[in-house]
């Protein structure tokens, strides 16, 4: 039973999505429409990614990576700018969850080896709204990019340009955050230097490298399904078993939820209604109770403006705590290194988060 609660919590989002499309499933009964529901080169693409980026893990290859660039600086104020800016940038490449997975352990290496624990809670939740943000410029930088880029066929041009201006200013205010709250005093990193293994690193960047072609297109994901999962098992086939397949779940059961809910009438008039006013609007504000990615799902099948429903399902990773995947990721991590102080993060984690989605949401309303 304690097992069934632990794994219960630890993919609570998977099994609030089953819930729901177990529901719908009572009011549209299973058909022959329900194939269609299923986006299958959007979970391609994320099962071969994940693959690699496990794999990667697994070797220590972002850690070890991380590692170099923080021991650069000499303060607190650079360390924690370093730490942000590489979950950033990591969740351009590797999605914002794995990123937060691979880097959060870091920060928290970083600050109680440095005996800076004062910082960490401002420097988790910095790194979790670099997560949600950093990712927003890439179609494989968030789950909802991904499927979002796939279902309405976006240009890869077209969907930077719609992405770039409120990634920009993401970039100055988290870099105004860390300015602001972390002090540049003295710090001392000490670390047994690693050695990556060749030849598996540079197999694994290869692999990287062809999922992300089939992410743009440039080659069928058919090829990736095959390829790349064989060759993950012939090296490690750990990093097939750590594959995040609860995301992937989660994934399918929202896709039967939002069919199911496209085909009940008052729900499309309702939907279609609010989205004729401000889709940007309506999707941000979506996410704060039922999640981005499958806010994202659900308010494609009832609209065609792809730019304001991109736009927003990113912004709105900010804010409440339910709002992203990664933001509960983030939260389960500090709780587990602080117990006794979720209520004092929360609280902080709030006060940023809000701070973050009003900003970028008014910026965006001006902008489209």
């Amino acid at each position: 039973m304690k097992r069934l609660i632990h794994i219960m919590k630890a993919n609570a989002v998977m099994f609030i999505a089953m819930a729901l499309a177990a529901v719908t499933m009572i009011i549209v009964p299973p058909d022959e429409e329900y194939i269609g529901y299923f986006d299958f080169k959007t979970l391609t693409c994320l099962f071969t990614v994940l693959c690699v980026v496990c794999a990667l893990r697994n070797v220590r290859f972002f850690y070890t990576l991380a590692e170099k660039i923080i021991k650069r600086f000499k303060n607190a104020r650079l360390a924690v700018l370093a730490l942000v800016y590489i979950t950033f940038i990591g969740s351009m490449l590797i999605a914002n969850d794995m990123a937060l997975l691979t880097f959060l352990p870091l920060g928290y290496f970083v600050l109680v080896s440095s005996k800076k624990e004062k910082y960490m809670c401002v420097t988790f939740i910095l790194q979790n709204i670099a997560a949600n943000l950093g990712g927003m410029l890439t179609p494989f930088g968030n789950p909802q990019n991904l499927y979002l880029y796939s279902r309405f066929n976006i240009p890869d041009g077209e969907f930077m340009l719609i992405m770039l201006p409120c990634f920009l200013l993401a970039i100055l205010m988290i870099t105004a955050a860390c300015l602001i709250f972390i002090k540049p005093e003295p710090l001392e990193v000490t670390g047994v230097e690693r050695r990556l293994p060749p030849v598996r690193v540079s197999v694994y960047l290869v692999l990287f490298a062809f999922s992300i072609l089939c992410v743009f297109r440039f080659i069928p994901y058919v090829f990736a399904l095959i390829i790349i999962p064989v060759a993950i098992l012939l090296m490690d086939r750990r990093a097939l078993l750590d594959v995040d397949y609860g995301l992937l779940l989660t994934f399918v059961f929202f896709f039967i939820f939002s069919g199911n809910m496209a085909r009940i009438d008052a729900v499309r008039d309702l939907f279609s209604m609010l989205l004729d006013k401000s889709t940007l609007v309506v999707s941000a504000i979506s996410c704060q109770f039922m999640s981005n990615v499958p806010t994202a799902i659900l308010l494609s099948q009832f609209t065609d403006n792809y730019k304001e429903l991109l736009l927003g399902v990113n912004i709105g990773g900010c804010g409440t705590i339910i709002s992203s995947l990664a933001s509960l990721i983030t939260f389960r991590e500090y709780a587990q290194h602080n117990p006794g102080k979720s209520g004092r993060y929360l609280l902080v984690f709030s006060a940023f988060n809000f701070t973050f989605l009003i900003t970028m949401l008014l910026f965006s309303l001006l902008i489209i």
